[in-house]
């Protein structure tokens, strides 16, 4: 996937930056166009090259490349007969054919033709990726079109294949311009010579020798390997790649043919239709003609365009500019998308003369060069000015004036670092003038420059331009140097940038662009202004633009502009004056530093008086300040003040731009005055106290001209206010639609969306696009929506999401609003938002999606949603092998294979004791053993030696027996490194000798020792280094190759790797070569290894390749007549295993049928088949229950095969049927070993069939198959059973009785039949009682395998579960069958009968505990490692050892699964008869063992503390669905731990109080879970504030909460600042603490606010909500300002005010009863202090002759200067209406409070309000205190 995304980036990635020249290196690039009879494609890979072609361009689209073909010149003009070819191909990606382009073009009559591009004179000029265009030109008539690209429609398709198949009559060759007609008239086969075009006999030549078998078998092998890896391609296109179905891996027969043409019929015999193999070219992509230019009368023949470019202008029109450069000519036209957004409409062309063009993307407007070399800026087709650029020789000579700067040539531009930047570098000419045409101005005197003046006179000129990016562009120098520019953007700062935003928004297109070019001229001019003045810039320019005279207005006229004064600005003083003038010293004195400096104390001091200046001028002024209205925005003033005092009120919304908000207010005051708009002065004095005075400079507008004035639909007399809009909202009071600007003032439409949702309740609110909350403005006036709107959303839509909190959270992160946008709000309005964050944080749901988490601050869900993987850092590493490896010298030998499991999470999960360091010791196998052998005195010491070595070979059995336990215990815990081969230790069979530590060897010659012995054991060895390879590592075929042994030794390691990899999934990547390789060499356990990998891989997909690969090796699958090949047993075995895995579950009939007959497979004659019958039959009985795996009865289709009646004959014996079928005649001469007659030999068939009757009716509790396996009851029967089989029939039962299986002894001894339960001795007697007719040894065996046989099913039944009754009743008879071995009479069931019952036992023991690592079974387990004489075998100890490893599975990852498939494979493995030696593969293929692989799943949960990434404890509580057995219930686990299989639980939650809660919900699907278990059970976790984790706090003492519970009513005293690091890692609270909270020497005053930030900072920390500090801090800052009078603006107060409103809001009382646990999180006791605090402050003011003041606002008369700001501050506080207001309801003559109360209602006015003002209102001087 890797590769193939990468290809497809590098291809595509061109799609935009990359032009067609850098991808000419293509160009040589020799196009072969094959034409096979069969095929029929065009193809880059095939050899047979029909007529070598050139590639002449290549585009890079949307969709992949585009090529052009290079008409050669000796191409001969179509004649009528035959067709042209394709010029224009596509390719959609590396891997895929080329296919020839389609055009679809209209004709006169409006009707469309589709036909493949063939028109040579059609040239590429241009190509554009979005929207997707081309554009060509026809060199013939000299015309430019334009086209869309897309993807081919199927009915296209059909046509363009379809005039193909028309009979060749020369009108239809005439209109299909197709390629596969050609192909068709050679596909009839013509014989060259009878050709009509001679010089194509060539083609005949190749396409009749194509079809010849040499070339034929040759050709398709590339495509076939470019079909395979593009099988893996993410970029599948429509119809990904034919090649697929065009060749047929295995033989070259006809393909299926593809459903473009399915619609011929099959016939050679007519020629008029294609012949079958002619398979058409599927045409990939389409081009639509859109446009074509004029035809003009003088039209030159190379008028071709040099350069093509899409810009758009100020407004956003798109032009499509291409520049001829012949004519000198860019012509421009305009297009847009028509209103479906499907199809684009080109309109007029404008001709622009220009010698060369670029667009400047990022300000929407494009560099001209004139063929006068002057550069010249246009928006569009709109002239903005000529360039002028510091550093070139300027084009008049009498400018001196300019500071020219150097300017290098390109190459040695280095790429300036940041600082040099911010300085402006030198390298870079940064600053580019537009020198404005200023012709049209009346106001504005002519440019500077001469207008004819050209650079022609100095020599160097702009001779071109290149490379445009973003705003800069190259000029080529006609000297050939260049320079790199930058145009200067439309304005630079936030402000400037929203307001012009605003106005073009509001502004017909035509004006804006206007007042854009005009504003662009000013701001731009030579010497350009800096950041600061670029507001007052913009002010002027906007205000001049109005009408407005801006030197006479008194606000604007103290503009300071730093010195830059532009030309528009101040046209008088750009020229020096001679004389002098006194304008200076008067700019000076009224200046606000004269005014600071004569306030100041030390003027006073000094007794300097006041100068008097000149009056007078502004008197004057102030008569004749009007506005010209001739102006071009002086009819637009209102609507442009309506979206600035919008801007103003989304400025409000954004913390950081208060200074921004106090310019624009200065311009809205003076608008909003001279519009005579008295509201909107009051809403900026309540706002600004300090800033607005209630007196101004008034610019008189004629009574007569304010009837040009557009009023706009949406202008409003009452002014929008975001802050009383959201206060009306939390109070309950119905408010109007806020009007928004779209893109503009996302800020406003958020919160008011946001507010509707979580205060209001409206789901709807932001589902829908348009809202009845917002009304949007545009310039189109608006239709009365309200009554639609109204019932439109009278419904409500019921939600998926629990609660509003959820919608409003999830809305927010699909908006894009991130915590840094949360941070900005101001506190009051954000309050809101971050309550439903804090309800989300509580619960959140495990599905969101990253962004969400981040949001409500869950980093332990974000992270979960991007990753998953334990972190593998080197930490880890270092621990593991620093705890293991004692010294670097040392690790060489000590590589025993267990060093790469996961220490952290292994001693979480057995943290009490060292039991994993046992098990490791119990499990290695390469270090010598001990051998222990005393040397009595009688022994010689060659004796002694031979004692020695005998003793080392009993231990040798446990060594070889230890690797298939340790597979298991290592199971995929490591990632291998891809170069490194992977590291096999080696496996140790020699030993040490005590006291002197002398080596005791087995080769030395002096015993026996069975030769081979140890090739199984190194093969098992393979295995378990393989099976640590976990699923999810990186590896490839070459790796697997790369780890092939050199010495031959190691072959059989190799063969168990193999298999380890199949086991893994890894297999599926080698080779198909490199399998075939393997099986080649004929070594048998490679073999044996490779076929059960492969098929393992493969497990239940009915593979047909591997299919193939199995049947060579089994005989009874090979057709009757095939050599016979001399496979080994072993691999038959193997080979018939790995059928029943590839076609596990699926009932597959013929492989059903074949299986059944080899269960009974009679031996030939000769030798073949004669040893070891018994495993191959019980591999074709398990491979037969995998086939028809639980199908039970229901087997379709097999009734007549009579499965279940023919194994229940194999499994009882009885006479042999006739063998049907294709291998009767190999049978029919009887053996010369074993004489068998015509009966079944049961000792052979028994197990198979009987397991394969358990597997096939697996749970199905199908009770008649059931009372087939019951034990006998009768000892005459009891005799024709091999007490073996009862173990097996007893396990057979079970198994299909599933739900009847209990986990107690009773039930385990209700499978023995009364006979044995009342004669069976029991083991501890010493008498043995006498009976004749009663085999006591057979009813004794029968007793002890009936039970193991039980026990197993118990197992089984259990697998995985830790179930606790489970364990209990297995480990009873575990610990009954040890008494027994060492009981007197244990000879009479026989030792080696004992032994085996209580291996399999055991194993069921570890199953059901499995990757628990319990420690009773450990214990078990040691104890018979430790047991090496008498009857122990290397079969027990391979037994013991699994289950050792089973106990410990996967390093306690992984446990057991109880599916189908799972117990199939278990039963392989487990198999209850042990091998008796190391080589012993008669009754069992020892292979098999490893099986169990395919029942383990990953069910191990570690939370990871998202915080410093380690494992940690964390309280798990698991929710159980309810069965027949139990209710639904609920369990309580510590974490790290095995969760119980998934398809058993309802839910997982992480529980409380330490981490935050998390809850994965099962019931919508297990999906989840599993892919976290799968990616090493990491589970994020986050530990909430105030709380230590388990493990430094395992009682849970010592969290900050449990600390204060002690002394509760001193919390804030009580916390120390200090200890806050123990609670939070926060670095914001951290440093709050340090530089906030601790108390220095003599504090003094400081001391009350040091406790109260101390008791915030504790809030904060306790309740989880450390975002809130900034919040209180806020708070408690503004109660102080107001109090120290100090309140400038009213925003803070407004902001207290809200949170205020919201705690007291309904909807927020309502949750608090729904959840009193979760909410409130401001402290209760802060909030009343502070409203008792405001409140006292204000009423003191009222009291020192603030009513005074009140009164005089209330009348509408002006007051005192000095009062102002509190007035406000009291005015906003009460919410006071405005005094317009007032004379509606009559102030006077009211007598009595409830008159006043009555008449103020539908003010909405709070009564605490009325009751300050009631003393006023009533004429009662004394003001009334609550």
């Amino acid at each position: 996937m890797m590769r193939n995304s990468m290809w497809l980036e590098i291809w595509l990635s061109g799609a935009k930056e990359v032009k067609a020249r850098h991808w000419l290196f293509i160009k040589r690039l020799q196009l072969t166009v094959l034409f096979n009879r069969r095929c029929g494609v065009t193809s880059l890979y095939h050899r047979i090259s029909l007529k070598r072609t050139t590639v002449a361009n290549v585009w890079p689209t949307k969709y992949g490349l585009l090529f052009e073909r290079s008409s050669s010149s000796h191409e001969v003009p179509p004649g009528p007969p035959r067709e042209p070819l394709p010029t224009m191909f596509s390719m959609l990606h590396p891997l895929d054919e080329i296919t020839p382009l389609v055009c679809k073009s209209g004709s006169l009559f409006g009707s469309s033709r589709v036909h493949y591009v063939v028109d040579h004179a059609m040239k590429i000029v241009f190509l554009n990726t979005d929207p997707s265009v081309v554009m060509t030109y026809d060199t013939v008539q000299g015309l430019h079109s334009v086209w869309a690209l897309r993807r081919v429609k199927t009915e296209e398709e059909n046509v363009v294949l379809k005039f193909s198949e028309q009979g060749g009559t020369p009108q239809n060759v005439a209109t299909s311009s197709s390629l596969t007609a050609h192909l068709r008239s050679l596909s009839r086969g013509d014989s060259p010579v009878a050709s009509p075009f001679q010089n194509y006999s060539s083609i005949h030549s190749q396409s009749r020798s194509a079809s010849s078998p040499s070339l034929h078998s040759r050709s398709p092998s590339i495509s076939n390997m470019a079909a395979l890896s593009r099988a893996h391609s993410p970029a599948l296109g429509v119809h990904s790649f034919s090649g697929v179905q065009r060749f047929n891996l295995s033989s070259h027969n006809q393909s299926p043919k593809r459903h473009s043409i399915s619609h011929s019929p099959n016939s050679n015999s007519n020629g008029s239709f294609l012949a079958p193999e002619t398979e058409p070219i599927v045409p990939e992509l389409c081009m639509d003609h859109l446009w074509t230019e004029t035809i003009t009368n003088i039209r030159e023949k190379n008028s071709q365009a040099s350069k093509v470019f899409i810009t758009s202008d100020l407004c956003g029109q798109k032009f499509l500019c291409f520049l001829v450069e012949s004519q000198l000519q860019l012509r421009c036209v305009k297009f847009q998308e028509s209103n479906d957004k499907t199809q684009l409409i080109f309109g007029s062309v404008t001709n622009i003369q220009a010698k060369d063009a670029a667009p400047v993307e990022k300000i929407d407007t494009m560099l001209v060069l004139e063929s006068s070399g002057n550069l010249v800026l246009y928006t569009g087709v709109v002239r903005v000015g000529k360039v002028f650029i510091p550093g070139l020789p300027a084009p008049s000579l009498t400018m001196s004036n300019t500071m020219p700067r150097p300017s290098t040539p390109l190459d040695s531009v280095s790429t300036p670092n940041p600082l040099s930047k911010l300085l402006g570098s030198l390298d870079e000419a940064v600053l580019l003038s537009p020198v404005p045409e200023l012709r049209d101005s009346s106001k504005l005197h002519d440019s500077l420059y001469n207008e004819d003046c050209t650079f022609q006179q100095l020599g160097t000129y702009i001779h071109s331009i290149r490379d445009p990016v973003h705003n800069r562009v190259t000029l080529e120098l006609s000297n050939g140097s260049m320079v790199r520019i930058t145009i200067p953007e439309i304005a630079t700062s936030e402000l400037v940038q929203t307001c012009l935003q605003a106005i073009k928004f509001i502004l017909p297109k035509e004006v804006a662009v206007q007042m854009l070019v005009k504003w662009y001229s000013v701001h731009s001019a030579p010497g350009g202004p800096s950041y600061h003045s670029e507001w007052n810039l913009f002010v002027t320019c906007l205000m001049n633009m109005m009408g407005y005279n801006t030197d006479r207005l008194a606000w604007t006229r103290n503009f300071d502009f730093e010195g830059s004064l532009s030309p528009v600005i101040a046209p008088k003083k750009a020229r020096p004056s001679e004389t002098g003038s006194d304008d200076d010293w008067e700019y000076l004195l009224n200046s606000d530093y004269h005014q600071n400096v004569e306030s100041h104390l030390l003027n006073r001091s000094l007794c300097l008086s006041p100068l008097e200046v000149s009056q007078m001028k502004d008197e004057d002024l102030s008569q004749n300040l009007s506005l010209d209205s001739s102006t071009l925005l002086f009819t637009h003033i209102p609507a442009i003040f309506f979206v600035l005092h919008l801007v103003y009120e989304e400025l409000k919304l954004n913390t950081l731009m208060g200074e921004g908000i106090r310019s624009l207010v200065e311009l809205l005051v003076q608008l909003a005055r001279d519009l005579k708009l008295e509201a909107y002065v009051d809403h900026y004095y309540r706002d600004y106290p300090a800033l607005v005075r209630t007196t101004g400079q008034v610019c008189a507008i004629d009574q007569g001209q304010t009837g040009f004035m557009h009023h706009p639909s949406f202008f409003t007399s009452e002014p929008p206010s975001i802050y009383q809009w959201v206060s009306s909202c939390l109070k309950g009071e119905g408010m109007p639609p806020y009007p928004y600007l779209p893109v503009i003032c996302e800020r406003s439409r958020l919160v008011v969306l946001s507010i509707a949702l979580y205060i209001l309740g409206d789901e709807s609110s932001v589902s829908d696009e348009s809202s009845q909350y917002l009304s949007r403005i545009s310039i189109a006036p608006q239709k009365s929506q309200a009554e639609q709107e109204e019932n439109r959303f009278s419904f409500r839509h019921s939600t998926s999401l629990s609660s509003l909190a959820e919608k409003l959270v999830v809305w927010m992160t699909n908006v894009g609003f991130a915590l840094r946008d949360l941070e900005t709000l101001p506190f009051g309005i954000a309050l809101p938002i971050r309550d439903a964050i804090y309800h989300c944080r509580e619960q959140p749901a495990s599905d969101w999606p990253e962004a969400v988490c981040l949001l409500i601050g869950r980093q332990d869900l974000s992270k979960q949603a991007c990753e998953g993987n334990l972190p593998k850092g080197k930490s880890s590493v270092t621990q593991v092998l620093s705890s293991d490896v004692p010294s670097g010298t040392e690790t060489e030998e000590e590589d025993d294979g267990m060093n790469d499991m996961n220490q952290e999470v292994m001693s979480l999960i057995w943290s009490e004791d060292l039991r994993v360091q046992d098990v490791r010791r119990l499990l290695q196998s390469a270090h010598p053993v001990r051998v222990n052998v005393v040397q009595y005195p009688e022994l010689s010491d060659h004796e002694f030696i031979e004692e020695k070595e005998n003793r080392l070979l009993q231990l040798c059995q446990r060594t070889m027996a230890l690797p298939v336990g340790r597979g298991m215990f290592t199971l995929f815990s490591y990632h291998p490194v891809p170069t490194e081969p992977l590291p096999i230790p080696k496996l140790n069979l020699t030993g040490r000798a005590p006291p002197r530590n002398t080596t005791v060897d087995l080769n030395s010659g002096n015993i026996d020792v069975p030769p081979n012995m140890t090739s199984w054991a190194s093969f098992h060895n393979g295995v378990a280094a393989g099976l640590k390879i976990a699923p999810a590592s990186q590896i490839d075929s070459a790796w697997i190759v790369y780890n092939k042994p050199k010495h031959a030794e190691l072959a059989n390691e190799y063969a168990g790797f193999l298999m380890a990899l199949g086991l893994n999934g890894h297999l599926t990547k080698l080779a198909t070569l490199n399998i075939h390789d393997y099986l080649t060499k004929g070594h048998e356990m490679t073999s044996i290894g490779l076929l059960l990998g492969v098929s393992a891989a493969k497990l239940g997909t009915m593979d047909m390749s591997i299919t193939r690969l199995l049947s060579i090796h089994i005989p009874a699958l090979l057709p009757p007549t095939s050599t016979e090949l001399d496979v080994p047993h072993n691999v038959q075995v193997a080979a018939v295993v790995g059928v029943g895995l590839v076609y596990q579950g699926t009932a597959h009939r013929h492989t059903a049928e074949v299986l059944l007959a080899e269960i009974g497979r009679p031996p030939g004659p000769e030798m073949e088949y004669c040893t070891d019958r018994e495993s191959y039959s019980l591999a074709a009985g398990l491979a037969l229950g995998m086939v028809c795996l639980g199908h039970g009865s229901n087997l379709i289709g097999m009734s007549d095969l009579n499965v279940p009646e023919q194994l229940y004959q194999y499994m009882v014996g009885g006479h042999r049927r006739f063998q049907a079928g294709m291998h009767r005649e190999k049978h029919k001469s009887p053996s010369y070993q074993i004489k068998e007659g015509d009966t079944i030999n049961v000792d052979v068939t028994c197990p198979g069939a009987t397991l394969a009757l358990a597997m096939i009716y697996l749970k199905t509790n199908n009770r008649s198959i059931a009372d087939w396996l019951r034990a006998p009851d009768t000892m005459y029967l009891l005799d024709f059973v091999k007490p073996e089989f009862l173990l097996l029939r007893t396990l057979a039962r079970c198994l299909i009785l599933w739900d009847d299986i209990l986990p107690n002894s009773k039930w385990v001894d209700s499978n023995v039949p009364q006979i044995i339960r009342e004669n069976s001795i029991s083991l501890s007697e010493i008498e043995l009682p006498c009976s004749e007719d009663l085999n006591l040894e057979t009813l004794s065996q029968a007793h002890v395998y009936i039970i193991a046989g039980a026990c197993l099913s118990l197992g089984f039944r259990f697998a995985g579960s830790e179930n606790l009754s489970a364990f209990n009743c297995l480990h009873k008879f575990a610990k009954d069958f040890m008494t027994y071995l060492s009981a007197p009479n244990a000879s009479v069931t026989g030792p080696y009968n004992l032994e085996t019952c209580l291996s399999v036992v055991l194993l069921s023991l570890a199953m059901v505990m499995a990757g628990s690592g319990n420690l009773k079974v450990l214990q078990l387990c040691r104890f018979l490692h430790m047991k090496t004489g008498g009857e122990m075998n290397y079969g027990f100890h391979l037994a013991h050892h699994m289950a050792l490893g089973l106990l410990f599975l996967g390093g306690g990852r992984y446990s057991l699964s109880t599916s189908n498939s799972s117990i199939a494979a278990l039963l392989c493995a487990l198999y209850p008869h042990f091998p008796a030696h190391s080589t012993d593969n008669r009754y069992h293929l020892q292979a098999l063992r490893h099986l169990y692989v395919l029942a383990a799943e990953p069910r191990l949960l570690v939370p990871v503390d998202v915080d410093t990434n380690t494992p940690c404890y964390a309280l798990l509580e698991v929710t159980y669905k309810g069965t027949q057995w139990y209710e639904q219930t609920k369990e309580e686990l510590m974490a790290p731990t095995l969760l119980p299989e998934l398809h058993l639980l309802k839910q997982i939650k992480v529980k409380g109080p330490r981490y935050w809660e998390l809850l994965i919900d099962l019931s919508k699907g297990t999906q989840h879970l599993k892919s976290i278990l799968s990616k090493d059970g990491v589970l994020y976790v986050k530990l909430r504030a105030g709380q230590l984790s388990y493990k430094e706090d395992p009682m849970g003492w010592q969290s900050l909460l449990a600390q204060t519970v002690a002394n509760r009513n001193s919390e804030a005293r009580a916390f120390k600042p200090e200890t806050i690091s123990a609670f939070t890692s926060d670095p914001a609270l951290l440093s709050f603490a340090e530089y906030f909270c601790k108390p220095t020497v003599n504090m003094g005053q400081k001391q009350e606010i040091l406790d109260l930030f101390s008791s915030v900072l504790y809030e904060c920390v306790t309740q989880e909500t450390p975002e809130m500090l900034p919040a209180y801090i806020a708070m408690d800052q503004a109660v102080r300002r107001l109090g120290r009078r100090e309140m400038s603006e009213t925003s803070e107060l407004w902001q207290i005010k809200l949170v205020l409103e919201f705690f007291s809001s309904r909807s927020h009382q309502e949750r608090l009863q729904n959840h009193p646990k979760r909410g409130l999180f401001m402290n209760s006791e802060f909030l009343p202090v502070v409203k008792c605090t405001i409140d006292n402050t204000l009423d003191q003011w009222l009291q020192a002759g603030g009513d005074g003041c009140v009164h005089a606002y209330l009348n509408g008369q002006p007051c005192e200067e000095s009062q102002l700001s509190m007035l406000a501050c009291f005015l906003v506080y009460h919410s006071v209406p405005a005094p317009r207001h007032l004379p509606s309801i009559g102030l006077e003559g009211n007598t009595s409070f409830a008159e006043l109360l009555f008449k103020f209602k539908q003010l909405k006015m709070p009564v605490r309000a009325l009751l300050r003002l009631a003393p006023l209102l009533l004429g009662n001087p004394q003001p009334m205190l609550m």
